[in-house]
């Protein structure tokens, strides 16, 4: 056989049974949940900022992250809400690398599937209970839906992952903001049928049983950049992409037209303080076009403590990225004042 059976998985019933969400934190959820909600479906006229680490690679730098995001939150509240990044999956181009701490809690040590379910769910949780901020991940994943659930705001469907339709139909049972990056290839059309798709009832095989979901309103698309055929990246977050985007979903049966645009991978080519004048730009738009202001609701912004990305090693830096390079805390704290500021 190719597969090699080494254990069964505890269920998520029994991951959330022994690391439980209190009363307290599930109101808190609810009350964020549909903060981003209004902000989706246009009734709030705050922008959204996605941000935080490539991926969640340590439980103690990524916290510390967080709490730095709250007293800035506090500040700007009345125009941005912030939500941060904690991605405990990492998708790899090759399947070769750190795939996250979902995966592998300690990147120097062997994978182990089940300690990372139980990391996964760990760090949501003390980041809202040390924080009151609620986070967006990637489902790269759908099987691990269940095991995060009650913790999530925000929910994506990466680039390599929106043609499949397993995402898709998973996504149509998400109760909350779900973003469909458009594929490497930059091709609109395929991340709006991915939009379409989910948010339309399903009925389909998933995790065992025969499911039935009532469709997800709150799904949108995020712009990510592209790769051409010659392998050189390919932005899409200038003003002409948007006005073309803005377009297309008036030609389609979608409801809640809404956009976010991720700064960083082939939109800045991974030259991460690029993201700075990227999301200036994406801001002038706005300011420039009604159509774009009604259709951009939010940025996705990579950043870290530590600018920039290491290997891995037995010597790493604190708070810096071990996967794709990110800005530095001072650059993204003030790039969070900047937003605010161009969103009054």
């Amino acid at each position: 056989m190719s597969f090699q059976y080494i254990r069964e998985l505890p269920s998520p019933e029994e991951i959330k049974r022994d690391y439980p969400l209190s009363e307290q934190l599930k109101e808190q959820k609810k009350k964020r949940d549909l903060e981003i909600a209004d902000i989706i479906t246009g009734k709030d006229d705050r922008f959204l900022v996605i941000i935080g680490p490539c991926s969640a690679d340590n439980e103690d730098s990524v916290l510390e992250y967080v709490h730095r995001l709250v007293p800035v939150q506090e500040e700007i509240k009345d125009r941005v809400l912030i939500v941060p990044r904690i991605y405990t999956n990492k998708p790899r181009t090759t399947g070769e690398g750190y795939k996250g701490i979902a995966s592998q809690p300690d990147p120097l040590k062997a994978p182990d599937m089940v300690e990372g379910l139980i990391a996964m769910r760990q760090l949501h949780i003390r980041a809202m209970e040390e924080t009151g901020l609620t986070a967006a991940d990637e489902m790269l994943y759908p099987e691990n839906w269940p095991y995060v659930e009650d913790l999530l705001s925000y929910v994506a469907i990466g680039a390599r992952s929106v043609e499949d339709q397993h995402h898709r139909l998973t996504a149509s049972g998400f109760d909350v903001a779900s973003g469909m990056k458009n594929p490497t290839s930059g091709d609109f059309s395929i991340m709006l049928n991915s939009v379409y798709a989910a948010q339309h009832p399903h009925h389909f095989a998933f995790a065992g049983h025969e499911v039935k979901t009532s469709g997800n309103p709150l799904t949108h698309t995020i712009l990510r950049g592209a790769v051409s055929k010659h392998g050189n990246a390919t932005q899409n977050y200038h003003f002409e992409d948007l006005i073309r985007l803005h377009k297309m979903y008036e030609e389609m049966d979608l409801v809640n037209p809404a956009c976010i645009v991720d700064a960083n991978h082939s939109n800045s080519n991974k030259q991460f303080k690029q993201q700075i004048r990227i999301v200036r730009e994406v801001m002038a738009s706005r300011k420039f076009s009604p159509e774009i202001k009604s259709l951009v609701k939010g940025i996705m912004i990579e950043s870290y403590l530590v600018e920039g990305n290491q290997k891995i090693s037995n010597n790493q830096t604190y708070g810096q990225s071990i996967t794709d390079p990110c800005l530095g805390w001072e650059d993204s704290e003030k790039l969070l004042y900047t937003i605010a500021q161009l969103n009054s």
